[in-house]
């Protein structure tokens, strides 16, 4: 059996339905999924937070065209997908050269003293803060109404989604992609790589040259810290340095121990003793012990190794393009990585301006 459409999008991710849902205004568009549903593995296992200034300067500049759509949601959503939330980073007097780092470049960020950063979160240990910057400006991001909002949209537009479709073989012939999946071949002109972790496989099934893309594993604990807290009230804490941070979760408070442990692509789970470890820089940093894990859960970040993510051709395939790397971005970038993913399809000017269309572009990792 065989299917012919514009556009075969292989990543059912957020990165992936988004973009299929901007491209579906112009072309047939296919989303290929291999999971049993879509945003299985990073997109459902999110932090799920809007920080306009997290990442290096590609990706500041990505974030701040996202934010309209995440706001004002069109088509999406019939409300914003944004709520408030702030982020509080700290640091030690060790870790001042990070937070002077971070700042740098930045905007909208308030300096704190270690006792105006306890009146804000009252479990953390004022004696300990050398220094902190608080972004009042970073939101919550409602992640399943992003996702189930642009699948609507995109099927609304005519596009198709089809999950446990694990692609076996892509191969170009006669100027088109075909694509195998469980005895069923999809031919399209143009095929979009936002397989997320598996990316790199996935432009090794069809014959192109790697990214060198890396999926590093990242875990979070559920914790219950009693009714005399008002979790909801608290912002994204943590320190600059990334040893650990934690987010208020529906009454709870999910914290991580910000690893970054090299792992091949699989469906993430959590190395206990990593956890412990995390866990421990937590408590040593609040006045509330951890009594208790309610849940815990790993996911997978995949960056490249300047960890800006890459969007475009291939430069050694015609039609193949690079929609990957988005490392732990993914949600915040996706409006505006699919915009510019739509336009450069289409052939025109996208939003972003040419010095951030080079730092994305796939034939940086062959050049420089």
């Amino acid at each position: 059996m065989s299917e012919t459409t514009d556009i075969v999008v292989i990543g059912g991710g957020i990165a992936g339905i988004s973009a299929a849902a901007e491209l579906a205004t112009d072309a047939r568009v296919l989303v290929l999924e291999a999971e049993p549903q879509m945003g299985y593995h990073s997109t459902g296992r999110s932090a799920a937070i809007y920080i306009r200034n997290y990442g290096n300067a590609v990706l500041r500049a990505i974030n701040a065209l996202s934010e309209p759509t995440l706001a004002n949601p069109e088509g999406i959503s019939d409300h914003s997908l944004l709520s408030p939330r702030g982020e509080l980073l700290i640091a030690s007097e060790d870790e001042m050269p990070k937070l002077e780092a971070y700042a740098a470049g930045a905007t909208g960020l308030d300096r704190l003293t270690g006792g105006e950063c306890a009146q804000i979160v009252p479990i953390l240990r004022p004696e300990l803060i050398a220094g902190a910057i608080y972004e009042r400006s970073a939101q919550s991001i409602d992640v399943d109404r992003m996702l189930q909002g642009y699948a609507r949209l995109l099927k609304a537009r005519g596009g198709q989604i089809v999950t446990r479709a694990r692609v076996s073989s892509i191969i170009r012939q006669d100027g088109v992609w075909h694509v195998e999946v469980d005895g069923t071949r999809y031919t399209a002109p143009t095929v979009i790589n936002a397989a997320g972790a598996w990316a790199d496989e996935i432009a090794a099934l069809a014959g192109i040259r790697r990214m060198g893309l890396q999926a590093l594993r990242r875990s979070a604990a559920l914790l219950r810290l009693g009714d005399e807290h008002d979790v909801e009230s608290w912002p994204l804490f943590g320190t600059v340095a990334e040893t650990w941070y934690a987010k208020p979760d529906a009454g709870k408070l999910m914290v991580s121990p910000a690893d970054e442990d090299p792992v091949d692509p699989h469906d993430a789970w959590v190395d206990d003793m990593v956890l412990a470890e995390g866990l421990d820089r937590y408590e040593q940093a609040v006045t509330v012990p951890v009594t208790r894990v309610d849940h815990s859960w790993a996911g997978l970040r995949t960056f490249a190794p300047d960890r800006t993510p890459i969007v475009g051709f291939a430069p050694d395939a015609d039609g193949f393009f690079w929609l990957a790397g988005q490392g732990g971005y993914g949600v915040q970038t996706a409006p505006a990585l699919a915009q510019t993913t739509a336009a450069l399809i289409a052939g025109r000017p996208p939003a972003l301006p040419p010095a951030t269309l080079a730092a994305l572009a796939p034939s940086r990792r062959f050049t420089n």
